[in-house]
């Protein structure tokens, strides 16, 4: 799971801005920190999706000291918000025991997957936790 940095901005009617140097143009508001860091994370995930689907290019995801030297801060307030960043696959060889593959391709073909996507699938829920 990758990390993208968020900018809060408090505004004057106590609400709160949020926006990804890195993600121009994703941007997500609420009345309260806690709503606005989630509702960051479901606009970023959004934003993210819809890059891929347009085939547009994922930006490249800087660290905080990266983006403040090139960006005034101000009185931001710094999120971490996570992000699945999609990637191009890449082939691995790996070794499972005889029955664990078989009943992997029996949930793949059950879920209508590849064998690829169940692994996938379990490390994702795996990193979560």
């Amino acid at each position: 799971m990758a990390y993208a940095v968020a900018l809060i901005h408090e505004e004057q009617n106590r609400s709160y801005g949020v926006s990804f140097p890195d993600f121009p143009g994703c941007v997500s508001a609420a009345s309260n920190l806690n709503d606005a860091i989630a509702r960051a994370a479901v606009a970023l995930a959004a934003h993210v999706k819809a890059l891929g689907d347009n085939s547009q290019a994922m930006p490249v995801l800087r660290t905080l000291d990266d983006i403040r030297r090139t960006q005034e801060l101000h009185e931001a307030i710094i999120a971490a918000v996570p992000v699945d960043m999609p990637g191009k696959p890449v082939p691995v060889q790996i070794t499972l025991n005889e029955h664990l593959l078989a009943a992997l391709d029996r949930s793949a073909r059950e879920s209508g997957v590849t064998r690829s996507d169940k692994i996938a699938e379990a490390i994702r829920a795996s990193l979560r936790t």
